[in-house]
């Protein structure tokens, strides 16, 4: 019976470091002003635009 708590424990930490993941990548994601994300777009459309 013991292992079943360490194996549900374990779970509900791999659930907790994943939302961990998540909520760091939106804020990162979030912190871009809307001027940067249309440079980097215009940046990467031209760097496809070459290469075709």
């Amino acid at each position: 019976m013991r292992w079943w708590k360490i194996v549900g424990l374990a779970s509900v930490v791999g659930v907790v470091a994943t939302g961990v993941v998540i909520a760091r990548a939106e804020r990162r994601r979030r912190a871009y002003t809307p001027d940067e994300i249309r440079d980097r777009l215009h940046e990467r459309f031209a760097e496809i635009a070459e290469k075709a």
